[in-house]
């Protein structure tokens, strides 16, 4: 029967941990992976810049350091969600803290590289569509680095209090900060900033997931407890001693499942800005996919034909547009569909046709016009997204034509280089290597009030790597962290093991701090990096 007393706050893991093997092989093991790593990062990326032609060092001052910000918000991530992947498995003794952690670093890293990317865009497509479109100039940097450093100083601060808060909920609320001040700052509404469609829609997820976590773990756990006999599951771990052979497979497989979840979820939404960044800095190598060649090109022109006749199914004979680009990006930023919205559709795609055409592949546009083009590609397929809900009604076979030429635009801007994912991969495994500790002390100890069973951590695991991978499927950003801690609840409420309130009051009051304090730092931040450029 579990005991209702308070444990003693992280007293006894700190006592398992001195006795704990400092892992050599697991740490030679993870700074070979790193020093492997960095070699292919820095070769790929030297390749992809020896297309960049300038004069000045500039551009690559400015890439260093954004890519170092960017890094740096993927390794406080690994502070928090990769470290709850891990948090079973070591607090249980299954698995040494340093191959536990090099260990998670691997399906974190297969995770990312076998992602869509899906996640990664669905991020950016909260921010502002003007600031995307300028993302190479004075305002995009200052969107950029505004969002990433609020996201960082959140994340540390509630890691610093051993508090598992949502990284994915920290960049919601930075996205928002910046979408309003940047209204504000133009004298407009702060709400028409910030796609709040979006928004409603990817909060909708970080706020059902956690109470899909509860009770799906605590059902999963009393499913254990009609089906699994043996009653070593049900007991806290004692001493230093690993558990059972099978036990100890059991989570071993559920860490492995939740890394390779939260690498195929969590790990891309640091890769959408690190694209931004990318494009901004040095869009000659970064703005288009230089991987379409031409033969996808050409099939590329035969589709293009097709959606420009197909958008002449809705054009009013009598209405002409003079610039596509404004109507576009008005359409796209105030979802107001009008008359002249699809001539300037129509114009626009047989622009780029032309462009993209006439130089045969996406790697051939000239350098001063990869990042226009992108930017038409841009408006054009986040327009075509918008039409089905508030354009006109399109007939069904428009629609697959649309739909198709949309998939070819979004393969044409909307990639992912397997270096970035591989610097991703790395920064949250480097990131759980410094600051697991504080938050296996709060899953294993400072949840419930009787220690952390071997039942109890697996039931939450397989809850946190279905609901996670569910949501990887349709495109939507949860939280690792949040899903994860409310399912140990959940299997503690199971069991009748009484939960530790302040701590779940401290986890609520993050989560609902989260988005106000993220918004404000970046906001501020923003106004403030905005004095200083241009």
């Amino acid at each position: 029967m579990a005991t209702q007393a308070t444990l003693p706050s992280g007293r006894l893991l700190d006592e398992k941990l001195k006795k704990t093997s400092p892992g050599k092989t697991g740490l030679i093991v993870f700074l070979l992976l790193v020093l492997g790593g960095v070699v292919y990062i820095v070769n790929r990326l030297a390749i992809d810049l020896s297309f960049v032609h300038t004069t000045t060092i500039y551009p690559y001052l400015l890439l260093g350091v954004a890519l170092m910000i960017a890094l740096g918000f993927e390794f406080v991530n690994g502070f928090h969600d990769t470290a709850n992947a891990v948090a079973t498995v070591i607090y249980t003794h299954s698995l040494e803290p340093h191959a536990a952690v090099v260990w998670s670093g691997i399906w974190n890293f297969i995770g990312v590289l076998t992602s869509s990317g899906a996640v990664a865009y669905s991020i950016i497509t909260l921010l502002p569509v003007e600031l995307i479109l300028k993302v190479s100039k004075g305002s995009g940097f200052a969107m950029v680095f505004a969002l990433l450093v609020a996201a960082i100083l959140w994340n540390l601060a509630t890691w610093y209090r051993g508090l598992p808060a949502s990284s994915s909920h920290t960049m919601i609320g930075s996205i928002i900060g910046v979408g309003v001040a940047n209204q504000l700052l133009h004298g407009a509404s702060g709400f028409s900033g910030v796609d709040w469609d979006q928004v409603t829609k990817v909060f909708k997820a970080l706020l059902v997931s956690p109470v899909v976590g509860l009770v799906g773990a605590a059902l999963l756990f009393l499913v254990f407890k009609l089906a699994l006999r043996d009653p070593r599951l049900y007991e806290a771990p004692k001493g230093t001693e690993p558990p059972p052979f099978h036990i100890r497979a059991l989570l071993v497989l559920t860490c492995t499942g939740v890394s390779f979840a939260h690498g195929s979820n969590d790990g891309q939404k640091g890769m959408g800005l690190i694209m931004l960044v990318l494009v901004g800095t040095v869009p000659t190598a970064y703005a288009l996919n230089h991987a379409v060649g031409a033969s996808e090109v050409q099939t590329f022109a035969a589709v293009s034909q097709q959606t420009t006749q197909a958008i002449s199914h809705y054009i009013d004979p009598t209405v002409t547009v003079s610039d596509s680009g404004p109507e576009l990006q008005r359409f796209v930023a105030t979802r107001e569909f009008r008359p002249e919205t699809m001539p300037a559709l129509q114009q626009t795609v047989t622009t780029i046709e032309r462009e993209v055409t006439r130089f045969g592949s996406l790697r051939r546009v000239p350098d001063d016009m990869q990042a226009n083009v992108r930017n038409q590609m841009y408006l054009v397929s986040e327009s075509i997204h918008l039409m089905p809900k508030y354009g006109p009604a399109l007939d069904e076979n428009d629609s697959s034509v649309f739909a198709n030429y949309a998939g070819f635009l979004d393969h044409s801007t909307k990639f992912i280089p397997t270096w970035v994912k591989v610097a991703v991969a790395l920064a949250l495994g480097l990131g759980t290597m410094v600051g697991w500790k504080r938050i296996v002390v709060t899953v294993g100890e400072k949840i419930g009030k009787s220690h952390l069973t071997y039942a109890q951590g697996a039931a939450a695991e397989l809850i946190a790597m279905a609901t996670i991978l569910g949501a990887d499927r349709f495109g939507l950003p949860v939280s690792t962290t949040h899903v994860l801690s409310s399912g140990i609840a959940g299997s503690m409420a199971a069991n009748n093991s009484g939960l530790q309130l302040k701590t779940l009051r401290n986890i609520a009051l993050a989560w609902f701090f989260t988005l106000p304090a993220a918004a404000l730092l970046s906001g501020g931040l923003y106004w403030l990096f905005n004095m200083f450029v241009r």
